[in-house]
């Protein structure tokens, strides 16, 4: 089905899938940012925000953080840690500006002086920012979050450069644009499944409950992966990581003997040796009772690039699995009709 030359648009009639096609254009971005030139010494940094807009912190966190000279957290919720002050570099990211527990948030970090940046596209994030005077990196709009990640993260490295807590790495940024243009090729409507993972991965998906396992450089793709497959493809998915995956849920394979859970495996040679040994160890103890698992090898000189390589083939898979189970790959309705209820 998935070769047919209508199917996808009958389905996908918000065009998900020429936004992700150019999601890797969005390292280009330029963003004009003023009022950083105020900041004083930065002893943390924490960034608030939920689903998409939390993302973009895990992917730059993952990637520079042996970098970064300090520590980095991303809080997922309504109340900061104790510790945020005057010294704290506090990122109040939410794509629609609307966020209820990044906007809370937001308010206790005022309440301790913290030194704030605004990430969003408009609501009510844009107006604190306006009325506060606080410095915004306006993110393009019209997007779903989990496919506007690509803008967070050039946004925190034009920050965290302009601060001065990193090293540019524009030619970093460039370069995985390049490589990325050409690697997505083989993914694309147009190659036929035989020849295309992505297609290859949804058809296997089909009808199951999926669970992703990554490695230290893999896992915040197997979460983006997660997401993908829960919001694009209304398809239940899970994720976890190694090596913890073998401190506890290895054991939980025990039982119940069958399942109709699918088993994703993202893996990186940039990890660890024993992260591979793990995994092949893992696979081969629980090959009685966990499902053979689908092995995908992260492609990339480094690790920038193979993050971008795993977490968009992610992509282009949940948004093929989204039109195998009939539905449109973009709205996320039950997410609306809970934020409706909470105000109410």
């Amino acid at each position: 089905m998935l070769d047919q030359a209508d199917y996808i648009a009958r389905f996908d009639k918000e065009d998900m899938m020429g936004v992700i096609s150019a999601q890797h254009l969005q390292l280009d971005q330029k963003f004009e940012v003023s009022g950083l030139e105020k900041f004083e010494a930065i002893s943390n940094i924490v960034l608030t925000g939920m689903g998409g807009s939390a993302l973009e912190g895990e992917f730059v966190k993952n990637w520079l953080a042996d970098r970064l000279p300090v520590p980095f957290e991303i809080v997922r919720g309504y109340t900061l840690p104790s510790y945020i002050g005057e010294d704290t570099l506090l990122i109040a990211s939410s794509y629609s500006g609307n966020t209820e527990e990044s906007l809370e948030a937001l308010d206790q970090a005022e309440a301790r002086g913290a030194q704030i940046v605004i990430f969003t596209a408009g609501g009510k994030l844009a107006e604190r920012a306006a009325e506060h005077n606080y410095p915004r990196y306006v993110m393009p709009s019209g997007l779903q979050p989990r496919v506007a990640v690509c803008y967070g993260v050039k946004a925190l490295t034009d920050l965290f450069t302009e601060l001065g807590l990193i090293e540019s790495v524009v030619g970093e940024l460039s370069e995985a644009v390049e490589f990325m243009k050409e690697s997505i090729k083989p993914w694309g409507t147009e190659t036929p499944t035989e020849e295309n993972p992505a297609k290859q991965i949804a058809n296997e998906l089909l009808g199951h409950e999926v669970v992703m396992y990554g490695g230290p450089s893999t896992a915040v793709a197997a979460l983006k992966w997660k997401i993908n497959f829960n919001e694009t493809s209304k398809n239940l998915a899970f994720y976890y990581n190694y090596p913890e995956f073998n401190h506890n849920e290895f054991m939980g394979w025990s039982h119940p003997l069958k399942t109709n859970f699918k088993v994703i495996e993202l893996l990186s040679d940039l990890d660890h040796p024993h992260i591979a040994k793990r995994f092949e160890i893992s696979n081969r103890l629980l090959s009685g009772t966990m499902p053979a698992p689908i092995m995908i090898q992260a492609k990339g000189e480094n690790k920038l690039q193979q993050m971008l390589w795993i977490q968009t083939l992610g992509d282009f898979a949940s948004i093929y699995l989204g039109c195998l189970n009939g539905i449109d790959p973009t709205p996320v309705p039950l997410i609306e009709k809970l934020k409706i209820d909470l105000v109410k």
